[in-house]
């Protein structure tokens, strides 16, 4: 494996393209600050992520309300009681993106979030117990113990309820396996391990969050396809 670049070279040739540092610092996305949402806000921001991985995310935010009051406000407990006749009935509701395999998950996702409440004091309380230089254990855990959490679907969640994560998008992907930082498949568990290792060390020499790191990863190379990534 080659030598890594140190995140002063990233951050340097970033800040170049992108017009210099304050420029690129304006990139960066917001640090979350705050404890983390309720167990039913959690999941609803799971179900939505889920719901908007393949498709146009502005339908999905549009139709969202539909959503909540169709799965009672994504209260865990309440959820784990739907019958199969009910989520029937939701995939004749013309309010919603009527796709069968996605609500499912919603009810899956449910049965998760409602037994690590039951272990953990709250499902928000598990997440937050995982250190950002672990995060690629709990994108795992969450693909094992929960539905169409993999890929980055799993990452994105975690990014907009405030959990700091890097983003495994083609520019940090692309990143990675040109300076062959990483070997095999980008998502296999090797691969992801080794991109973890590689954050970690940027974290501690720029005490960035990951998700600022991969931003810049993502300035310093390719074509920074920045809408919501990264």
């Amino acid at each position: 494996m080659s030598k890594m670049e140190k995140f002063e070279a990233i951050w340097q040739r970033a800040a170049e393209r992108k017009g210099g540092d304050d420029a690129l610092r304006a990139l960066l996305p917001p640090q979350s600050e705050g404890s983390l949402a309720s167990d039913d806000r959690l999941l609803s921001a799971m179900s939505a992520q889920i719901f908007k991985s393949g498709f146009v995310w502005r339908v999905v935010e549009n139709k969202w309300p539909a959503f909540e009051e169709a799965f009672w406000g994504f209260e865990p407990h309440k959820l784990v009681l739907m019958s199969p006749e009910q989520l029937d009935q939701r995939m004749q509701n013309s309010a919603l993106i009527r796709h069968g395999k996605k609500m499912q998950a919603v009810l899956d996702n449910a049965r998760m979030v409602a037994e690590l409440a039951e272990e953990h004091g709250s499902f928000g309380r598990w997440l937050s117990q995982w250190q950002s230089r672990e995060v690629v254990a709990l994108w795992a855990e969450l693909k094992k113990r929960g539905a169409r959490l993999g890929g980055n679907t799993g990452p994105y969640f975690l990014r907009v309820v405030g959990i700091d994560t890097f983003l495994m998008t083609g520019d940090v992907t692309s990143y990675l396996q040109a300076h062959q930082l990483i070997e095999g498949a980008p998502t296999s568990k090797r691969a992801l391990t080794q991109a973890q290792a590689c954050f970690n060390q940027w974290q501690q020499q720029s005490d960035l969050p990951l998700a600022s790191i991969s931003r810049v990863i993502s300035c310093s190379v390719g074509d920074n396809r920045l809408g919501g990534s990264h």
